[in-house]
């Protein structure tokens, strides 16, 4: 949970701090065509690794036996990063794997980690 907190804030963060530069590249005439260009781009990207990103969470979810509730799914140009934990060490490189097999997934890098028992101790 304090990992998905750590997230929004960070993305709150980065919207905050490049929202002054996208307004000023928008309010200048003559790279106001580039800055639409460029922004049409960024969000076309965005979107193609927020959908690489939930399927690789569906694959996951699909695979025999794995428990995908504590698992985070990062895409980012065709580059997947896993990150949470599973009730299991046999399902880190299970969730590789299925990951490797997503269309359009370039990369796998496997962070999982094998979740302590009764939520640990801390």
């Amino acid at each position: 949970m304090k990992t998905v907190n750590l997230l929004k804030a960070l993305g709150i963060a980065l919207c905050v701090a490049t929202a002054p530069g996208a307004y000023a590249q928008a309010s200048d005439a003559t790279d106001s065509g580039m800055a639409a260009s460029s922004n049409s781009r960024t969000k076309t990207v965005k979107k193609a690794d927020r959908k690489l990103g939930l399927d690789v969470r569906k694959a996951l979810s699909r695979a025999q036996g794995f428990d995908v509730s504590n698992v985070y799914v990062r895409a980012r140009g065709g580059a997947v990063t896993l990150t949470g934990s599973v009730p299991d060490g046999a399902q880190i490189p299970q969730a590789e794997e299925v990951a490797k097999n997503v269309a359009g997934v370039k990369s796998v890098s496997n962070k999982l980690t094998v979740a302590t028992p009764n939520g640990g101790g801390g």
